[in-house]
């Protein structure tokens, strides 16, 4: 990944204030829900995410500024080796998909100890420049590779925080429980999950992608619906059965309802991170039919007096 400053476009002396406003801005620029069909938005979203992660972590960001980790937020090692992304394989299952990649900790470099080499160059640690004695640091050998995995989460699932059963590189399962205030193209750390080196197993880094939904779309934490009704349930009210993530509902439809009109059903929406959950925003939609005989008749001979578009002044 590129330097996360940068993917934000944010100077390294920002605040958190501003890179929280960076990443909200692109987020929502750049959100799938609004570029569907377009695969470099969900690219370009998906590493401004992780951008985010790192820099919101106050621990992670002052390593990454020491050069301590690079931009994926993996170990950097002797003479700038980092323990990258590491390959292996993984059971699939509903989508999910192991992508892997050869780094310093892959094959051929496991078991390789920098300081066992300097022993046999220098005569052991005390030769090394002649100024160490024997209780000099020998630098910490290199953990193994990390392995990266994408799950693909259905949508009301996400909503539900549903746990995600994911097969790792070494065919074990974990119960992923998904965290509040997750968003398309986060990423979730699971130490220790990854290859093993001389150092200790890396970690597994999962890319959570939420499937779309055939009817509902995403506001921030809320969730929105338009719901159909007829011509009659608009004018005397009626209750009608809708869908939500956690199953289906009666709503009330109040009487002389107007299309474009706006129900609000309490908590039925995504978890935020501080554990409430947002709302379904439920917009009403009167359809009239084109073609209808009996409603013609009904109508012959009756005019609404009012001037509904007298706010225009035209």
């Amino acid at each position: 990944m590129a330097d996360p400053y940068s993917i934000l476009g944010v100077p390294r002396t920002a605040n958190e204030k501003d890179i929280k406003s960076a990443y909200r801005t692109l987020a929502k620029e750049l959100h799938p829900d609004r570029n569907a069909g377009k695969p470099d938005a969900a690219e370009r979203f998906a590493e401004v995410t992780r951008a985010y992660d790192l820099l919101s972590d106050k621990d992670k960001r002052a390593r990454f500024d020491r050069g301590e980790i690079d931009a994926d937020g993996n170990p950097i090692g002797p003479f700038g080796f980092g323990g990258g992304p590491g390959g292996g394989s993984a059971g699939a299952q509903r989508g999910y998909r192991h992508d892997g990649f050869e780094g310093v900790g892959g094959a051929g470099n496991e078991g390789v100890d920098l300081g066992d080499i300097f022993e046999g160059l220098f005569g052991g640690r005390g030769g090394m420049g002649g100024g160490a004695g024997p209780g000099a640091r020998r630098r910490p050998a290199p953990r193994g590779a990390n392995v990266t995995y994408t799950l693909k989460v259905p949508f009301n699932e996400a909503a539900r925080r549903e746990p995600q059963r994911v097969t790792l590189a070494d065919g074990k399962t974990i119960d992923l429980k998904l965290p509040p205030g997750l968003v398309d193209g986060q990423q979730v750390r699971l130490g220790g999950k990854g290859e093993p080196g001389p150092g200790g197993f890396g970690d597994a880094i999962v890319t959570i992608e939420i499937e779309p939904s055939p009817y509902f779309e995403r506001d921030g934490d809320n969730i929105m619906l338009n719901v159909p009704i007829s011509l009659e349930e608009a004018i005397a009210g009626a209750k009608v059965r809708i869908p939500t993530v956690e199953g289906p509902v009666m709503m009330t439809v109040a009487p002389g309802s107007t299309s474009g009109k706006t129900l609000r059903l309490k908590g039925r929406g995504f978890t935020r991170k501080n554990g409430e959950r947002g709302d379904q925003l439920v917009t009403l939609l009167v359809d009239i039919p084109t073609e209808d005989p009996d409603l013609k008749a009904r109508l012959e001979g009756w005019r609404d007096s009012r001037d509904l578009r007298a706010k225009f002044a035209v």
